[in-house]
């Protein structure tokens, strides 16, 4: 079984991909990727079958690395959501399973009719504090 604590982790500089380096092997983990497949009970559920699909994350970055103790790395991205702690056996699994769990995200996104691209209406809300259409607006 290969190592799976990386040698090297890096954030590209356009903090849109961490590449992860396994015995000189470099694996490229979009920051979208992360985000949709973030080990936190946000995406995950609290119990099994209680996964929420991660939507609208194509543009999200890494904002931030943090490590926590000899086991894991936190990410911080650009949508606001910190609260996964990626460990390296996830992080391996990440890795080495990319083109499986991808085409997975993207078959259930279109199962749900969902898009990876983000609703510019629910961004403005967002952005003006509307609470997506409370406030009386077109949000």
């Amino acid at each position: 079984m290969q190592h799976i604590v990386p040698d090297e982790i890096r954030l590209r500089q356009d903090r849109t991909a961490l590449v992860l380096v396994y015995g000189g092997e470099p694996k490229t983990l979009p920051a979208e990727y992360l985000r949709v497949y973030s080990p936190s009970a946000e995406v995950r559920g609290h119990a099994p079958n209680q996964e929420v699909l991660q939507t609208g994350k194509a543009d999200v970055t890494v904002m931030g690395l943090e490590p926590v103790g000899q086991y894991a790395v936190k990410i911080t991205f650009s949508d606001g959501h910190d609260s996964g702690l990626y460990d390296w056996a996830y992080l391996h699994k990440l890795a080495y399973q990319y083109d499986e769990l991808w085409a997975d995200y993207l078959r259930r996104l279109q199962a749900a009719g969902a898009s990876r691209q983000a609703d510019p209406d629910r961004q403005a809300a967002v952005k003006t504090g509307c609470g997506g259409g409370s406030c009386g607006c077109k949000h």
